[in-house]
């Protein structure tokens, strides 16, 4: 199928049209939100999944049944999806845990009257790229991503599903009201899930025990968290996601990139980076993580 087929352009947006319906953009443009509601925000391929599994399992306390048995879009749903308004969320008791794709500019009014706690999750954009390259692979409501190089042209162009990764990010770290917002990366979760647990936990103004937070640090491990059914995605009909081409859980690792791309697009990648980049200021782990020249 095309991409005229497959997408909706949404205020500028490509998103997936099988996701994302008029009737469910417009539930998400009138949601409700809550002072106490928990947003998780993330450019796609991010460490939504991750998160879906992490703050349940604070907010539960660590009780397992958190998790094992419902799936994560259901537990934590995306508001912009068709599946969101079939939840009765506005029945849910409070704190609701949400989740969204969509930038800053884009919430609802009501996310701006309430501020509600958000959670934005940043991973570096070469892994990013790398893990969309594979995702479009398996689900049959993306585009084809085509050879490697044309995909690498149209993410660093913004023409996928949800944008720019360089907008979306600068979007969420110039985002007024900060207090309400905590930032944090993919690769800190990956350095340190434990401290990580820690800092979302008081964030969330939960109070674990030391015990506690191991417990789910070491449940929300990689390799122990894509043995849940019920977060990855197993159970998803294989015409919708095909995981005999590509595990939906696949890695779970940083810099993975360096796997994946040639010199001559890792140096045309990190070009563009530096370009858009340029204005912001925030140390990301990543670029930490490169020597210098």
């Amino acid at each position: 199928m095309t991409e005229a087929e497959l997408y909706t352009v949404y205020k500028g947006l490509r998103v997936p049209s099988l996701l994302h319906t008029p009737k469910s953009l417009k539930y998400f443009e009138e949601f409700t939100f809550r002072q106490d509601d928990i947003i998780i925000v993330t450019y796609p391929k991010s460490g939504t999944t991750w998160t879906q599994e992490i703050v349940p399992l604070i907010m539960s306390g660590g009780d397992p049944a958190s998790v094992e048995t419902v799936p994560n879009w259901e537990r934590v749903p995306w508001l912009e999806e068709i599946q969101a308004s079939t939840y009765n969320l506005e029945q849910r008791p409070s704190p609701r845990m949400l989740t969204t794709h969509f930038p800053y500019n884009m919430m609802p009014p009501s996310f701006f009257e309430v501020r509600p706690k958000v959670i934005y999750v940043m991973r570096n954009p070469k892994d990013v790229f790398v893990s969309s390259f594979f995702y479009h692979r398996t689900a049959s409501f993306l585009v084809n991503p085509g050879p490697q190089t044309e995909f690498l042209h149209k993410f660093l162009d913004g023409k996928v599903m949800f944008g720019s990764w360089f907008d979306h990010v600068k979007s969420w770290l110039n985002a007024e009201d900060k207090e309400h917002i905590m930032h944090i990366s993919y690769e800190e979760m990956i350095m340190d899930l434990k401290d990580a647990v820690g800092r979302m936990a008081q964030f969330l103004q939960k109070s674990l025990d030391p015990e506690v937070i191991e417990k789910i640090a070491d449940r929300c491990l990689f390799k122990n968290m894509r043995k849940n059914n019920m977060s990855n995605y197993s159970i998803v009909p294989l015409a919708f996601l095909d995981q005999t081409k590509s595990e939906f859980l696949r890695k779970g690792i940083a810099e993975d990139w360096k796997n994946q791309l040639p010199v001559a697009e890792a140096e045309y990648f990190d070009s563009v980076y530096k370009d858009r980049m340029k204005d912001v200021n925030y140390t990301f782990v990543w670029d930490e993580l490169v020597p210098p020249a």
